[in-house]
């Protein structure tokens, strides 16, 4: 199982689920990230927190505990 954390930067991946319940999931919705989109990760913080990413053809930055949660392939 891969998580968008350990994707690379400059790598593009496709969104396989997404896990967590509720609110936290709902809100990982709303910003576009959905089964099956591809995700093409921009570049890591330092430290590993945000991860900054295009989805949808915008730029979008997902604290690691997201993206954790998002598993990709």
């Amino acid at each position: 199982m891969k998580t968008l954390r350990s994707a690379n930067p400059g790598e593009t991946v496709k969104v396989s689920k997404i896990n967590g319940e509720g609110a936290i999931k709902r809100r990982i919705m709303d910003m576009g990230v959905t089964k099956g989109v591809e995700i093409y990760v921009r570049k890591v913080a330092p430290l590993g927190d945000p991860v900054e990413v295009t989805v949808r053809g915008y730029e979008l930055s997902v604290r690691k505990a997201d993206a954790d949660m998002i598993e990709v392939e």
